[in-house]
């Protein structure tokens, strides 16, 4: 039985919307630069341009690719209810879509609850390490401006396009309906590639490619993504976002902070 909520009009617009999700993008960059400072020191240290430029570049690009991936996502989401209603109804000065609820404490209690399980289950067979005042705090202030390129520019990639996508060609299969399962798929899907989205930077911190490690790593950020995506398939994007933001608040943030000698 096909328990999917009723399609969404195919020629609704979506490229202010995506320059929107590109311009946060390139904010959110930014803003995690210092956390990614923090992470690879020696490989900034060792840069042959500027600063600036890297940063700058970095920015731009991570602004122009979620505003092809956030167009692409919406236009193919669309038919399948896959969207962003409340920053749509902002964007574009229109009444949001009927039946579509707000849960906002659901996604940030989710995202909270997501990151106590990933830190719970890291803490299986690893001891605790406190650290100094000094440096739980230069990395929570780091943390929690990263926060922001989690919610905007991965939710946008993973979720917006990704999940869009996975689900547009999963019902292109079976006639254009997409059913339940579909999405479950999708969302998966999406996750696990979330979840090996984040193996270059722990590469670059020196982690050893073994396969215990390497799927650690994609399962622990899977949980988050599990989590985002089932928020975006029943509530929309903003949920996920805040869901995903919320959790890299107590991983990145509380974490730290919690762990000071």
């Amino acid at each position: 039985m096909n328990m999917t909520p009723p399609e969404l009009p195919v020629r609704e617009p979506h490229l202010k919307l995506a320059l929107l999700l590109g311009v946060a993008g390139v904010l959110a960059t930014l803003a995690l630069s210092p956390y990614l400072m923090a992470l690879m020191p020696l490989k900034f240290a060792l840069l042959p341009v500027p600063l600036w430029v890297v940063l700058g570049a970095q920015a731009l690009q991570a602004g122009v690719l979620c505003w092809l991936l956030g167009w692409l996502g919406l236009f193919l989401g669309a038919r399948h209810r896959l969207d962003a209603p409340w920053l749509r109804a902002w964007v574009y000065r229109q009444p949001r879509e009927p039946g579509r609820q707000s849960h906002w404490w659901l996604a940030v209690v989710l995202g909270a609850v997501s990151a106590l399980v990933v830190i719970g289950i890291d803490l299986i067979g690893s001891p605790w390490h406190a650290t100094d005042a000094h440096a739980a705090l230069d990395s929570a202030w780091r943390g929690g401006l990263a926060s922001f390129y989690g919610s905007i520019v991965e939710e946008t990639e993973c979720r917006l396009f990704l999940v869009s996508l996975f689900v547009w060609l999963l019902a292109w299969t079976s006639r254009r309906q997409a059913r339940s399962w579909m999405f479950v798929v999708a969302i998966v899907l999406a996750a696990l590639l979330f979840g090996a989205g984040h193996l270059p930077a722990a590469f670059a911190t020196g982690m050893a490619h073994t396969p215990l490690l390497i799927g650690r790593i994609v399962l622990l950020n899977a949980v988050v993504g599990v989590v985002s995506g089932t928020l975006f398939w029943k509530y929309g994007l903003e949920h996920a976002m805040l869901a995903h933001f919320c959790a890299d608040l107590v991983l990145h943030v509380a974490m730290p902070l919690a762990g000071m000698a």
